[in-house]
C-alpha cells in the first residue's frame, strides 16, 4: 500500500489541495467528498485502492486546505465546482478516470459525466445522492451546516462530529480522530471550529435547487453505481429506484446500518465498489 501525498495546485487563480495515492502511471480514480467535508474522508478507501490506482482526493474550494473564495456566490456552486474539477484534472494531466463521489461529490460527478467529462469518465459511483433531493433532508442539512460551532477542546469537537456524522455508520476510534484532526481549524481566540468557509453553507442554503438535475442524469452514459444508506433521508428509496430505470440505468445497492452517507470504509462497502470497478 502506498502512503498519501499532499499536493497544492494553482488553477483558475485559486489554490487547491489534493491528497494523492498510488503510482502516477496507474489508472486514475477520483474520490470527491460531500458538502461540508474534505478529501481526507476517503483515506481508508483510497489506501485500499492505492495499489492499483492513482487515487486523487481533492478538497473542494472553501474546504480543508484549499483556498477560500473572495466571490463566494460565484465560486461555491455546482457550476463552479465543475470548472474547478476539470481544471484540476487537466493540470494533473489526467485523461480518463473512474469517479467516486459522496453526496455533493456524487452530484458533481454526475454533472461532469453528462457534460464536459462525458468522454473521459469511465465509471461513476454516486454515494447516497441522486438527481432529486428530499426537501426535508435539505432543511435538516441547512440547519446544521449554517451554524458554525466552536469548542474549547479537540475532545469536545470530536464528540460533536461523532454525533453529527453518526449516520455515516461504523468508524474506528482512529478514524473518528482522523476526521476530527482533518476537520478542525483554530479561531483567533484559540477555540476550535470547522474547517470550511462559512460562506460555502450560506450559498448552499440559497441554491439547493441546483441539485434538481434529472435532465443531466439522463445524459449520463457511463456505467453507474448508486449506493444508498438504508436509513438515508436525503436519497429517497423511490428516487433511487427511478435511477435504475432512467439515464444510465444505474445499479443500486442499499447499505445497511447507514444513513446519509455511508462512510465507504468497511469491507462489505469496499467490496461492492471493487466489484463494480472491476467490470
Amino acid at each position: 500500500m502506498d502512503k498519501p501525498r499532499s499536493r497544492y495546485l494553482s488553477v483558475l487563480g485559486r489554490e487547491f489541495h489534493i491528497t494523492e495515492w498510488g503510482e502516477d502511471a496507474a489508472p486514475v480514480l477520483v474520490m470527491w467528498h460531500g458538502l461540508a467535508r474534505t478529501g481526507r474522508d476517503f483515506d481508508t478507501l483510497a489506501e485500499h485502492f492505492s495499489g492499483r490506482y492513482r487515487v486523487i482526493c481533492p478538497d473542494t474550494l472553501g474546504r480543508g486546505l484549499s483556498g477560500w473564495s473572495r466571490a463566494p456566490t460565484r465560486d461555491y456552486t455546482l457550476a463552479a465546482y465543475m470548472k474547478h474539477a476539470e481544471a484540476i484534472l487537466d493540470e494533473l494531466g489526467i485523461g480518463s478516470m473512474d469517479w467516486i463521489g459522496t453526496s455533493m461529490g456524487g452530484a458533481l460527478g454526475m454533472l461532469l459525466a453528462a457534460g464536459p467529462l462525458r468522454h473521459r469518465m469511465k465509471r461513476l459511483v454516486m454515494n447516497d445522492i441522486g438527481p432529486s433531493l428530499n426537501p426535508f433532508a435539505v432543511e435538516r442539512i441547512r440547519a446544521y451546516v449554517t451554524q458554525i460551532p466552536h469548542f474549547p477542546t479537540m475532545a469536545a469537537f470530536e464528540d460533536f462530529l461523532r454525533l453529527v456524522y453518526k449516520p455515516y455508520g461504523f468508524q474506528t476510534d482512529a478514524e473518528w480522530r482522523r476526521m476530527a484532526e482533518t476537520s478542525a481549524r483554530r479561531r483567533g481566540d484559540g477555540r476550535i471550529t470547522v474547517h470550511y468557509d462559512p460562506a460555502v453553507m450560506r450559498v448552499f442554503a440559497a441554491s439547493a435547487g441546483d441539485y434538481e438535475i434529472w435532465t443531466e442524469y439522463e445524459g449520463v452514459r457511463c456505467p453507474t453505481l448508486v449506493l444508498r444508506g438504508a436509513e438515508s433521508d436525503l436519497l429517497l428509496p423511490e428516487v433511487a429506484e427511478e435511477m435504475t430505470r432512467r439515464g444510465p440505468r444505474a445499479r443500486l445497492v442499499t447499505i445497511p446500518g447507514c444513513g446519509h452517507a455511508p462512510c465507504l470504509n468497511v469491507p462489505d462497502q469496499i467490496a461492492v465498489i471493487e466489484d463494480f470497478l472491476a467490470e
